[in-house]
């Protein structure tokens, strides 16, 4: 038996012919091995069963026939000449070897894709890990700017507060200046002005006269009461706001809201009340209110 070549070797270890023929004569018939590394690194190919378009001549592995032999010195020449001969041992020997250079083959590609996968499996949770921490950050981010909206909301809020204490310190002021008397005390009334003064809302003026100032007694939780002038165009938010301000200083930080009252008929004035000017309320020219503290919603 002829000794195997190169085409044969391939076949024998279960490549298909034309695949065998493509990989030797790509890689230059440069023996058995770089044919294995193509047809490894080759075998997913969608064209790797397309014959290759070469001369016959030149299809490697496979023994010319008798017309290609003829040469410059004619048939009969030494390429005629019988190849040495293997056993069957030999042969067996030889096939083995090449298994197991494919085994070692399958092997190396087996590790390389491995090594690949677990270079995506980090880049993987590398962009995970960038994409959490923007996350968290973007989280940080939205946190800040809503406490730095809440501190904003709530320093206009103090300013508002602010503005009008300063506006009632200033109504005291022209008050005292006007009546030649002390902010607390009630002024002097004019001529016109009718002797009794009801004791709630429900009395009405004896007469239709328009009066522009609002005397106001409130009575407190603790039995103490505290009276204040303001004026009849003034709304109920001004009374509330006197009243925070003057009722004394409870332990524990900040006082809870009040909630106004009417003595009689009994009424609470809502938020919208707050806004509507003592006049507009029946609370004039004098009346009588209670604080309840206000059961925050």
């Amino acid at each position: 038996m002829a000794e195997l070549t190169a085409l044969e070797s391939l076949i024998e270890m279960g490549f298909p012919s034309g695949r065998a023929e493509k990989a030797l004569a790509l890689t230059g018939n440069q023996g058995i091995e770089a044919a294995m590394d193509w047809l490894m690194e080759h075998e997913d190919d969608p064209d790797v069963d397309e014959p290759l378009e070469m001369p016959l001549g030149h299809i490697l592995g496979r023994e010319p026939t008798p017309s290609e032999q003829v040469g410059p010195e004619g048939p009969g020449s030494a390429a005629d000449e019988s190849k040495p001969t293997l056993t069957e041992e030999e042969r067996q020997e030889q096939t083995k070897r090449m298994l197991e250079l494919v085994a070692q083959k399958q092997r190396e590609r087996e590790e390389r894709e491995e090594r690949e996968a677990l270079e995506r499996e980090k880049q993987r949770r590398r962009q995970g890990q960038e994409l959490s921490a923007a996350r968290q950050k973007l989280q940080e981010d939205e946190m800040r700017r809503a406490a730095e909206e809440r501190r904003r909301e709530k320093a206009e809020e103090l300013a508002a507060r602010q503005r009008v204490r300063e506006k009632i310190e200033r109504d005291k002021a022209e008050r005292a200046k006007k009546y030649g008397g002390s902010v607390g005390s009630r002024p002097t009334q004019p001529v016109t002005e009718p002797g009794p003064v009801p004791s709630s809302p429900s009395q009405e003026p004896p007469s239709k006269r328009e009066y522009d100032q609002c005397r106001i007694q409130v009575r407190l939780p603790d039995g103490t009461s505290l009276t204040q002038t303001f004026r009849a165009r003034e709304q109920l938010a001004a009374v509330r706001l006197y009243v925070e301000l003057h009722r004394g200083e409870e332990p524990g930080g900040d006082q809870d809201p009040v909630q106004l009252l009417s003595g009689f008929p009994r009424r609470a004035f809502s938020e919208a009340d707050m806004e509507r000017p003592l006049q507009e309320l029946g609370l004039v020219p004098s009346a009588v209110l209670i604080v309840a503290k206000k059961c925050p919603s």
